[in-house]
């Protein structure tokens, strides 16, 4: 059974008298709000009963109920101002509930509101909406989420006070209200649209899994299937983070989660606490590229191109595998540098299978629905049912009433970052649409990279960085999409593969110094430096670089290449990611030499830019390299 605690959170223990009744109350109130959330997602889901106009208000709405109710605006139980802001907490869930009344009969199809304006009722309602939403997003997000957000609102504003090269028309508050909270544009535009139907049920897909030990599966056959090889604890961690990553939905939940598990594995087999950190953090950042689930941010992406979800993911396995292998390459020449030996013990791979492969049957099941151009809505939410099923099967994994319950409450908790996020990089989306600033950036973009498109990606990189210090994923791939998007179609790329470069450079803030999520989280499971592991993370992680410029460069992703040209692709790919990693580690089948070190960073521009076609040039010498390696050893 789950912990009790873990159903109905209770007050600190030295907590006694009002306070306590009303942090229980609260509890109580919190799981019954979230356990009827993910019910009304998944009728929703089978029924599509409510228009999508009515349906995403509704849903935020409830998320900021939640949000007020689950993050307090006083932490501190023991502060004495902790009931105060527990009231002040509850009338911002009065407000939301009084906005989302005014939202639910409020008539689009009266065309008085846009012949004549906004009554001031509605006008009011949309600016505590808009407020509101700030407020939940500082609170699970973080200020910077707000800020980014604020100064596209002012820029909508104001825009008339810039110098020219930046000006756009003004608009009024009227206006502003109208496109970004009455009409599909904005906040309720598709961001949200998505966050609020496939993305949340895949969420609560991913907390059925974890209920019912399906977590501990993915982890207990990574380690069977890798822990009897040279350095098998860290490629173990990447195995199951693979697994795991999508599922989590978060590259540092995944962290935190699997780690626990690996980073002292590895710690104990001789991996300094850096590198620890730094493979579990590139690991799991990987997941969120791994069909067939991948991140939250693969949705909108359906979303956005229209291409259909199966489509997506089809073309994201051999890049998805790519990333892998960079991975366990830095991890395999990591341990042959330190001379690190299998772990003694492993379990069989047939015994772990024994114990768990029905949890194996939802991921194939979703797999095929979606390989099949299902619905990803109706399919997760048969995914979800398939894990309640599946887990009934054998003893051990079987849930009752409490775990079943705990599973929808994760699943609604986990999801109200997701939601708030993308109803906030809506407001940026609407602003782009409504100012015309994203072809300004796609001119400054060209004007600045010279019309090389290896210096735009450059320049794209940066600006994920920046972004993703204090956005999640998902809202940074949202920004970069519609900034980014136009200027790279503009170089040529189809429509899916900058969808794709985008995409995946969004992931690169999780391990990228100086503020990397996902390695600061490691870190702080192996008691390591932050710093360190974030720059041990950034080389583990070089394929969220490398790849994106081979999507772009070679035929990678090109649906008409030849069975030949994408063959090549994944060579030249292949070679530049191991050219790369030797040059970095100096060392291949032994340590290698200053000459042979030059001869394999010598191949990389070789093989990336593919000067006058020499890239298979760049791939003989990686060869040859290889087989001296092999003589000398």
């Amino acid at each position: 059974m789950a912990p009790r605690s873990e159903l109905f959170p209770v007050s600190d223990p030295d907590l006694t008298g009002t306070k306590s009744h009303v942090i229980t109350l609260l509890g109580y109130l919190i799981l019954i709000m979230a356990v009827a959330l993910s019910a009304f997602q998944i009728w929703q889901g089978i029924t599509s009963t409510i228009s999508a106009t009515y349906f995403r208000p509704v849903h935020l709405s409830w998320v900021l109920v939640l949000i007020f109710l689950h993050y307090p605006l006083v932490k501190q139980q023991q502060s004495r101002f902790y009931l105060p802001g527990r009231v002040l907490d509850l009338a911002l869930c009065g407000l939301t509930l009084f906005a989302a009344y005014r939202m639910s009969i409020f008539d689009y199809n009266d065309i008085d509101h846009l012949l004549y304006g906004l009554g001031t009722e509605d006008l009011v309602v949309g600016c505590l909406l808009l407020a509101l939403l700030m407020e939940g997003c500082r609170r699970t997000v973080g200020w910077v989420m707000v800020l980014i957000a604020a100064i596209f609102l002012s820029y909508s504003a104001f825009g008339d006070l810039l110098p020219s090269g930046f000006a756009t028309k003004s608009y009024s508050l009227q206006e502003l209200i109208q496109f970004q909270i009455y009409s599909a544009n904005g906040v309720f535009g598709s961001a949200l649209g998505i966050a609020a139907t496939t993305v949340f049920i895949f969420v609560l897909f991913g907390a059925f899994l974890e209920v019912t030990g399906a977590g501990k599966f993915f982890i207990d056959l990574a380690f069977s299937i890798a822990g009897k090889y040279r350095g098998g604890p860290a490629k173990a961690a990447v195995l199951a983070s693979a697994g795991l990553g999508s599922i989590s939905g978060s590259a540092i939940a995944n962290t935190v989660t699997t780690g626990s598990v690996t980073i002292p594995m590895m710690k104990k087999l001789g991996y300094k606490p850096e590198q620890a950190a730094g493979i579990e953090a590139s690991a799991s950042t990987g997941g969120q590229i791994m069909p067939p689930i991948m991140g939250a941010g693969a949705f909108v992406m359906a979303q956005f191109t229209g291409v259909p979800y199966s489509e997506i993911m089809l073309a994201s396995i051999a890049p998805a595998i790519l990333y892998f292998f960079c991975t366990l390459l830095y991890v395999h020449l990591m341990a042959c540098k330190l001379n690190l030996q299998a772990v003694s013990r492993t379990e069989a791979v047939l015994a772990v299978m024994k114990q768990g492969a029905h949890h194996l049957i939802p991921l194939a099941l979703i797999t095929t629905l979606l390989m099949m151009a299902y619905s990803p809505l109706l399919v997760g939410v048969a995914g979800c049912a398939a894990i309640i099923v599946t887990a009934a099967l054998r003893k051990h994994s079987r849930i009752g009433l409490t775990k079943f319950m705990l599973g929808m409450k994760n699943g609604a908790l986990m999801a109200l970052p997701i939601s708030v996020a993308c109803g906030a990089a809506g407001i940026i989306v609407g602003v782009v649409g409504q100012t015309g600033i994203g072809l300004q950036f796609t001119q400054f973009v060209m004007e600045f990279s010279g019309g090389y498109m290896l210096v735009a990606l450059g320049l794209i990189s940066i600006v994920a960085l920046i972004l993703g210090m204090g956005l999640p994923v998902t809202a940074a791939y949202i920004v970069l999409a519609v900034m980014a998007v136009p200027m790279l179609g503009d170089f040529g790329l189809p429509l899916l593969t900058a969808h794709l470069i985008v995409f995946w450079l969004s992931q690169t803030s999780n391990v990228t110094p100086p503020i990397a999520l996902a390695a600061f989280a490691g870190a702080g499971v192996a008691n390591a430096n932050p710093m360190k592991s974030s720059i041990e993370a950034f080389k583990l992680a070089g394929g969220l670089f490398i790849i994106p410029i081979m999507m772009a460069y070679t035929d990678l992703l090109n649906p008409e290449a030849s069975a030949f040209e994408f063959a090549f692709a994944i060579a030249q790919t292949t070679a530049i990611i191991i050219a790369i990693a030797v040059s970095i580690e100096g060392y291949l089948l032994r340590c290698l030499s200053s000459v042979e070190r030059g001869v394999a960073f010598m191949t990389v521009p070789l093989i990336l830019l593919n000067p006058f076609g020499a890239g298979a040039i760049g791939i003989l010498l990686l060869a040859g390299l290889i087989v001296v390696q092999w003589k000398g050893r």
